[in-house]
């Protein structure tokens, strides 16, 4: 499962695959470069202690190392013999210093190429996160704590960036350098070589065992992380309720004890990762120690296939191997702390959308009824409708009241298909209302919900998002119609007034009448209105009821209230009792014939005494 949440990470390289072909290129341009300056040490050394090996005939074709190696010496020896050690020596350092300058040119080609790698995958992730947080069910997201979705949109991500995205680098760059440099000791001494091959995998294991471990490290990290997020997000919603208790130690209290498990877990995470790095060198150095204690005695030896000033080169070739095999270790490293991150954040983007598009292609046209056959829906194995059944004309004002609990916003739900009922059906005019096209059900249909919300921005952008064809006259018309426009007038940028973080600057009544400015712009044929009153004082309340007149003209209207005064003149109202229309008539016939609505009657208008 983890191997194939990084294989998914990795796919998202596909896009990008021109810009890591070259990132691959000029890094194995720059490690070929580096090569070529630490090799000059052989020859270096042969001609300052004159022992180099003299070439004298220039090989007549160029077609392997050992004559590029040949042609190289020959041009060394001819200065030798027509100038003199130290012009020898002059071209040698020459040849190291233009071997650097490219080499490092190189390397920074390499990261150019890298950067657009590296910071439009993550791009491409956070944007892919958030479309499926607008596709998948409501349901989907209930499950989940919102504090924990968070966690996993800002600090998995970056988790991902710093410790995958950052490593990619070096897996690019390191495997072309340790190949290259392997081939280079090959040609220096076959059987030393073979010697590092088979200590490398032994070091290998070592490294793996704990790679496991702080993988299973990074996964309870990452989940506590969300758990902290909760409990803050928890906190900023509650504050008012938290104050008004006085339980500010005691909530405090709850978050220290999950902060400092998280503390605690961290500590050992980064006690192992750190460990990596020592651990690496260190085994990089037993293997290190071993080949001189070998090679040496090969030099010692005087039939020995290298020579001493190679057996140097060897040594210096092979300690740039340590530094690529440790960075290596060190990205194995987090590339498994990076995993469990990448594995929570796939968790969200493997969710199921909402609906199959393919079968739901239609969209909604010549309006003549809404109808609820023998409706059935479950939440969390709790029953909310049991069979429910009415039907709604064109141009009916039909009103639906019950008791708490009774089923009645979940109806407005599943119209504007947030859930999918368990069975029964639901028909548009004759067709199933699965059968339509998502966007266009909520384009038809309008809400006016009892909590009202509004995004963090201007009072006309929040009205402007119902009709994004709009113009400005538009949404000044809406905001008239709503009776927000007086109140709007008064405020210091008036409709360039930032609401704040769920309109929090703006009362309850105002949100609640840019919510119906928002919805008059729409201009739905079918209005729902989900207890649009029921939090508002007095006066907001009168002014909404005259906002809600405005938008309830010459519209099919579906009104879930306890405000039962507001109903009187509704041509039908329903009575919803645990999950079944139980009654159904008008507001005078229901008063006389119906228990439960002369009840509710009876419990509104009568005031409450203690």
């Amino acid at each position: 499962c983890r191997v194939k949440s990084l294989l998914k990470f990795l796919s998202y390289l596909k896009v990008y695959k021109a810009y890591c072909l070259l990132n691959v290129f000029f890094n194995a341009l720059s490690s070929i470069f580096s090569l070529v300056s630490f090799t000059m040490i052989i020859p270096f050394l042969g001609v300052l202690f004159g022992t180099q090996e003299r070439v004298v005939n220039p090989p007549e074709i160029i077609n392997s190392i050992e004559s590029f190696k040949n042609l190289f010496y020959y041009q060394i020896s001819h200065t030798i013999e027509s100038s003199g050690s130290a012009k020898a020596l002059i071209l040698i350092c020459s040849v190291i210093l233009i071997s650097f300058l490219f080499r490092n040119l190189f390397r920074y080609l390499a990261l150019y190429f890298m950067v657009p790698i590296r910071n439009g995958v993550i791009n491409d992730i956070r944007v892919v996160i958030n479309k499926k947080l607008l596709s998948i069910p409501i349901k989907s997201i209930k499950k989940r704590k919102k504090g924990d979705l968070l966690s996993r949109i800002s600090n998995d991500l970056i988790e991902i960036e710093w410790s995958i995205m950052s490593t990619l680098e070096m897996l690019f760059k390191d495997p072309i350098t340790i190949i290259i440099f392997l081939i280079a000791l090959l040609t220096l001494s076959f059987k030393l070589t073979l010697l590092v091959i088979i200590m490398f995998p032994i070091v290998g294991f070592i490294i793996g065992y704990i790679g496991k471990q702080l993988q299973k490290d990074s996964d309870k990290v990452q989940n506590q992380m969300g758990k902290i997020m909760s409990k803050a997000d928890e906190t900023l919603s509650g504050i008012r309720t938290i104050k008004s208790l006085n339980i500010s130690k005691h909530i405090h209290s709850i978050f220290s004890i999950e902060s400092k498990k998280y503390r605690q877990l961290m500590n050992s995470l980064l006690r192992k990762k750190d460990l990596s790095s020592p651990m690496s060198e260190f085994l990089s150095t037993i293997v290190l120690v071993i080949v001189l204690l070998i090679g040496g005695t090969m030099v010692l030896n005087t039939k020995s296939e290298i020579l001493a000033q190679e057996f140097i080169g060897f040594v210096l070739i092979f300690s740039q191997l340590i530094p690529p095999a440790k960075s290596l270790t060190s990205s194995f490293y987090s590339i498994k702390k990076g995993n469990a991150a990448s594995k929570r954040v796939f968790e969200i983007i493997n969710l199921k959308d909402e609906v199959n598009v393919k079968d739901s292609k239609k969209k909604i046209k010549n309006f003549d009824y809404l109808e609820f056959k023998d409706v059935h829906f479950s939440h969390d194995n709790n029953k909310v409708l049991n069979g429910t059944s009415f039907r709604i004309n064109k141009g009916e004002n039909i009103a639906i009241v019950g008791y708490s609990g009774s089923g009645k916003t979940t109806i407005c739900d599943l119209i504007n298909r947030l859930y999918n009922f368990d069975s029964g059906e639901i028909y548009i005019n004759q067709e199933k209302l699965s059968k339509y096209e998502i966007s266009s059900i909520r384009e038809f249909f309008g809400s006016v919900d009892q909590v009202p919300f509004l995004f963090n921005d201007t009072i006309f952008n929040n009205i402007f998002l119902g009709n994004l064809n709009a113009k400005d006259n538009d949404v000044i018309k809406a905001a008239k119609d709503s009776y927000s426009y007086n109140f709007i007038k008064k405020l210091p940028k008036k409709f360039n007034f930032n609401v704040g973080d769920k309109g929090n600057n703006l009362s309850q009544g105002e949100k609640q009448r840019i919510c119906i400015a928002r919805t008059l712009i729409q201009n739905p044929e079918f209005l729902i209105l989900d207890e649009a009153t029921s939090s508002l004082d007095a006066d907001s309340t009168e002014y909404v009821n005259l906002a809600i007149q405005n938008i309830m003209k010459d519209r099919t209207c579906l009104i879930i209230t306890h405000n039962l005064n507001t109903i009187k003149n509704c041509d039908k109202i329903l009575i919803l009792d645990k999950g079944k229309i139980v009654d159904s008539g008008t507001h005078d016939k229901l008063l006389k014939n119906s228990e439960i609505y002369s009840n509710l009657f009876e419990k509104f208008t009568k005031p409450s005494v203690k």
